[in-house]
């Protein structure tokens, strides 16, 4: 996969204990006792010094007869977060409409409400939450512009909970109400 990395022994030991994703892909951490690789950027249980193989070649590796990890996922060309995000964004896309609480998200995701914020929010610069919002005020802006619903129809369409809720996080995103929205939209559309 990568060429030979001039890096020692405890220098890669040391990657692997700070878990450090810069050096994913150039080296893999094979365990001797489970027969199990990983990247150097994987949260799995740390193995003992003793136990530990580095292997340049994702084919070399396997070839020694270590199979992947399941947790970092080390064949996959993304990172498991990438991995994470994607489904986690899909899954408020298709769910958008629906009462969601980070643990329903986190539970969707098969990981725990702790660890799926801060791997969504280290990728993507926001919480779950947040690109939920976004996601239904994108779908009521849509709504605004296609349709004569009414702004409470709209709100409870897109799966606010309550109508202040949704003014206040379409204020906020939008720089101005719903109702001062759909006229702007009616103005520009006359001209």
């Amino acid at each position: 996969m990568a060429a030979n990395i001039n890096l020692s022994f405890e220098e890669m030991w040391e990657k692997i204990m700070a878990c450090d994703s810069k050096y994913d892909g150039l080296f893999f951490t094979a365990v001797k006792t489970t027969k199990i690789y990983c990247r150097p950027s994987c949260r799995s249980r740390k193995p003992k010094k003793i136990n530990v193989e580095f292997f340049h070649d994702i084919d070399e590796v396997e070839k020694a007869g270590f199979r992947a990890c399941k947790r970092c996922q080390p064949k996959s060309d993304h990172s498991p977060q990438i991995e994470l995000v994607r489904k986690v964004v899909s899954f408020l896309v298709n769910h958008y409409k629906q009462k969601l609480e980070l643990q329903d998200i986190a539970n969707h995701a098969g990981v725990s409400a702790f660890y799926l914020e801060r791997q969504f929010k280290q990728a993507t610069s926001e919480t779950p939450r947040s690109y939920l919002e976004k996601i239904r005020i994108d779908k009521a802006v849509h709504l605004l512009k296609n349709t004569d619903r009414t702004n409470l129809e709209i709100c409870y369409e897109v799966g606010f909970q309550t109508p202040s809720n949704f003014y206040k996080v379409f204020r906020r995103l939008q720089n101005c109400s719903p109702s001062e929205y759909r006229t702007l939209i009616r103005k520009e559309m006359q001209q």
